[in-house]
């Protein structure tokens, strides 16, 4: 199911060109037009003509000396011959809206227009029934966050969805959760308010959840640690307050968790926790600018995936676990000063640096200044090679 669906993706950026010349051959260019391809030859060039600016000249070939279905970013069905599934026009720096008339591509599977400079409102799509793919981020898109999503109902097949970096303001509907076939979805980079929704629960099949850069309000919902195929979750730079929720700690799938520089507060984990037993697969931990508390549990030493983890600016306390030594495929650790306690300028991190991190031998990054260490630097952290930024800055070390 996993390898079904990575190539699917992939047919969001393949050329679908020799598809075509299979299936319809050299020589059948001005072969005559049905109703279902009369219909959506038209909602194309309707929505060409709303382009005011081509840079590329990508749509040059949509003309009519050339069937619709051998245009450029545009694949059609084998079994209904003209009608379109695919619209693959990322990355061309089109300028102008998207019309309505792409409301008409009723056979349409895949709808990839990101990384342009489209504007304007989403229009109605709800027509589009087969839609499995709609990816329009890196847009001018403004509007309701809302009136985006009713564009898309009935849209019930849809599994990749993003409309990160655009214009975006308003709340995350409750009515998300209808979009039950999800496995990858982002809004990161809008300006969207509110809570996040605890109906996310019902897209049990979602894998990427990214909602970084906006102003998200409120806790985490627990629901979001009950999604077993969670394996990316990108929730920072927004005001989120509370607990992290102990179920995100136990989605066995989870590679990437960023929540940093959002206000939650509380321990960062039990003392007893287990991650390496509950994240097997955790490469990426970035919890980092919140209030969180407590100890840097021993477990993330058996985290063995493990080669980004960033909890600064924090107000953790204790020492270093001497465990985080056997994290080999480690490259970024960041446990960096905050304002906190009496010095205003550090974590509460003390004791000595223990000598096992000189044992992580793909450390590029080594972060530990403004802490409460003492005594002598490790000689072992001269056995870091690719080591290429190292702060230990605002200690107590001896020398110093």
């Amino acid at each position: 199911m996993g390898t079904q669906r990575s190539l699917q993706l992939s047919r969001l950026v393949l050329p679908a060109s020799l598809l075509l010349l299979l299936f319809y051959g050299a020589g059948t260019a001005h072969c005559s037009l049905v109703h279902g391809n009369t219909r959506d030859r038209h909602s194309l060039l309707d929505f060409k003509e709303a382009i005011t600016d081509d840079p590329t000249g990508a749509l040059h070939s949509w003309n009519n000396s050339i069937h619709h279905c051998m245009w450029l970013g545009v694949d059609c069905s084998a079994r209904h011959p003209g009608r379109v599934t695919v619209l693959n026009l990322q990355r061309l720096n089109l300028t102008g809206p998207i019309t309505p008339s792409l409301g008409n591509l009723t056979f349409l599977r895949e709808l990839c227009l990101d990384s342009n400079h489209l504007s304007g409102q989403l229009p109605p799509l709800n027509r589009l029934r087969k839609l499995e793919a709609l990816l329009l981020g890196r847009n001018l898109l403004q509007g309701n966050i809302l009136d985006a999503l009713t564009a898309l109902t009935n849209c019930s097949k849809l599994e990749w969805l993003s409309l990160s970096s655009n214009m975006l303001v308003g709340s995350i509907p409750r009515n998300i959760g209808s979009l039950s076939n999800l496995l990858y979805l982002s809004f990161s980079n809008n300006n969207l308010t509110g809570t996040i929704p605890p109906t996310f629960s019902n897209i049990t099949h979602l894998e990427y959840v990214g909602l970084a850069d906006n102003q998200l309000e409120g806790s985490i919902p627990e629901e979001l640690g009950q999604l077993p195929n969670m394996s990316w979750v990108e929730l920072n730079v927004n005001r989120l307050s509370g607990r992290v929720p102990a179920t995100l700690f136990n989605l066995s799938n989870l590679q990437f968790l960023d929540l940093s520089v959002n206000m939650l507060s509380g321990a960062l984990l039990s003392d007893d926790a287990d991650i390496a037993g509950t994240l097997p697969a955790l490469r990426w931990l970035s919890l980092g600018t919140n209030k969180l508390e407590g100890h840097i549990p021993e477990s993330l030493g058996n985290a063995s995936e493990l080669e980004w983890v960033v909890l600064s600016s924090n107000y953790l306390t204790g020492q270093i676990p001497s465990g985080l030594g056997k994290l080999h495929k480690l490259r970024y650790l960041n446990l960096d000063k905050n304002k906190l306690e009496a010095r205003k300028s550090a974590n509460n991190l003390c004791g000595t640096m223990p000598s096992t991190i000189g044992a992580l031998k793909n450390l590029e990054n080594l972060h530990l200044g403004g802490n409460n260490f003492v005594g002598t630097i490790p000689y072992s952290i001269g056995n870091l090679a690719k080591l290429t930024s190292l702060n230990l800055s605002q200690n107590q070390f001896d020398g110093w």
